[in-house]
């Protein structure tokens, strides 16, 4: 199993969606990216902590490459709005994947081209990338969230919307096809 530790939003929309890809084997939110060693949420949303909110990802890569789990969170979030994903603003909602190999860190270059090159999102990327550090996991009640809390009004109107979306546009590399 190898690991991908990516940020593009509030997690639970990115633990939500990691979930359901055929070859991801875990999905733990929490945080990273920041200098406050095992911090709590409050403290996160506290903006001082200069950690995201973030998904690490174990996968098997003969089912599902880094590249392909890279171009599936370019599709989940705006990487081109920094410190903001829609209602959600703070530095702990920024765009940012942290390379946990030098392997890691050139694929993550290349798809970042490859989604400029398209022009997907119709501005430049402002998704940091930097080298992996300390991850820590999030408390209990913020894993596998959507899951777990389905009628919850921000499940409702803002993962929902983007599960359906993400659903349609992957829908061969789910676990169950369509689902």
């Amino acid at each position: 199993m190898e690991f991908a530790t990516l940020g593009g939003c509030c997690f639970w929309c990115l633990d939500a969606a990691y979930r359901e890809v055929a070859g991801v084997r875990q999905v733990v939110s929490g945080y990273a990216g920041g200098h406050t060693p095992n911090p709590s949420y409050e403290q996160v949303c506290g903006k001082r902590t200069g950690h995201a909110e973030v998904v690490r990802i174990g996968f098997d890569p003969k089912v599902v490459s880094y590249a392909d789990l890279l171009r599936i969170f370019f599709a989940l979030h705006d990487p081109t709005t920094k410190d903001r994903q829609g209602a959600d603003v703070g530095p702990q909602y920024r765009s940012i994947i942290l390379a946990e190999t030098p392997e890691q860190m050139e694929a993550a270059r290349a798809v970042m081209a490859e989604v400029e090159a398209a022009g997907l999102w119709g501005a430049p990327l402002v998704t940091e990338l930097v080298p992996a550090g300390a991850f820590w996991p999030a408390e209990p009640e913020h894993q596998d969230y959507f899951n777990r809390n389905p009628w919850s009004g921000y499940c409702r109107a803002v993962i929902a919307p983007k599960l359906a979306k993400f659903r349609k546009a992957f829908a061969p590399r789910l676990l169950r096809a369509g689902a």
